[in-house]
């Protein structure tokens, strides 16, 4: 698909048409696909630009929202908000995927790069809207996205599973810090999957697998996360 096109399919997706449309067109031109071209035409200067740009208008808005909540709970909001799990579930909703332009060297990405781009791809729209169209334009397309999710349930929906584990487990009055151990890896080099698993106090509390060490501990964590939840008795039954 040609470049303008791309641009104009996603101006139509993100509900505004841009003066300028080359921010456009970088905000979905993956890096890979502007080697040796000027820094500026991929997404990488504006998404720099709109991680800062929706810290912010997150931050405010969470703030001016819930008085009631102390500095960590806006935190954990805020954190859940603009988290990668967030932004790429957001953009792969819109269908954003389709209009990513990649180069040869990362076309059939796996689905852990496209959800890398699709966040990436999120924050440099945000930081275009924001060059193109001011602080306004941004703050629109922003809470047109975000809006619906700034309420206190998205803390646990979206946080990463090892924080919210953490969170649980100091809930419990279970003054112990849990611990990640790699079990196990398998499968060929190019797509290994590893296991790990989930202790507190040495006792293990969750299994997960997944296609990097790091995916495999939020596993693990979610994994325990489900178990407290069913049976919180049989899990801290012998963790003192």
């Amino acid at each position: 698909m040609k470049l303008h096109r791309r641009v104009k399919a996603v101006e139509e997706i993100i509900g505004y048409q841009f003066e300028n449309k080359d921010l456009l067109a970088s905000a979905v031109t993956h890096p890979s696909a502007a080697e040796g071209m000027p820094v500026s035409a991929s997404y990488e200067r504006l998404e720099f630009l709109g991680d800062a740009v929706l810290g912010a208008m997150v931050a405010r808005e969470v703030f001016e929202r819930f008085p009631g909540m102390d500095e960590g709970q806006l935190t954990d909001l805020k954190i859940a908000l603009v988290s990668g799990k967030m932004l790429s579930s957001v953009s792969e909703g819109l269908g954003l995927s389709e209009y990513i332009l990649f180069g040869v060297s990362e076309l059939g990405t796996n689905t852990r790069g496209m959800k890398s781009a699709l966040e990436d791809v999120f924050e440099a729209i945000v930081g275009a809207l924001y060059v193109d169209g001011g602080y306004d334009a941004a703050h629109d397309f922003v809470m047109r996205m975000l809006g619906e999710y700034m309420v206190p349930e998205t803390i646990r929906r979206f946080m990463n599973p090892k924080t919210h584990l953490q969170e649980v487990v100091q809930g419990g009055n279970i003054r112990k810090t849990p611990t990640y151990k790699l079990e196990a890896t398998s499968g060929p080099a190019h797509a290994q999957r590893f296991t790990s698993v989930v202790l507190i106090d040495g006792r293990r509390i969750g299994r997960g697998t997944g296609s990097s060490k790091k995916e495999s501990e939020n596993a693990a964590a979610a994994d325990a996360i489900r178990r407290i939840e069913e049976d919180p008795h049989a899990v801290w039954a012998d963790i003192e």
